[in-house]
């Protein structure tokens, strides 16, 4: 089952958008997606900093 997506204005710079759009043309990946997987990297690189209880090898790791 799909995910339900939400809708949300991003401003990306002029070269951001080239490449993604060029990006885009090779591959035939939705700019979207690539947005989205952008940020599921973000939220992982930062995730323990986000609120939530760590698990036993989170925090053994830390």
């Amino acid at each position: 089952m799909a995910r339900k997506k939400i809708s949300t204005t991003v401003y990306i710079t002029e070269e951001q958008n080239e490449l993604l759009k060029q990006l885009n043309e090779k591959t035939r990946v939705p700019i979207a997606e690539f947005i989205r997987q952008g940020i599921d990297m973000v939220l992982h690189k930062y995730k323990k900093d986000l609120p939530g209880q760590l698990t036993l090898l989170d925090a053994a790791n830390e």
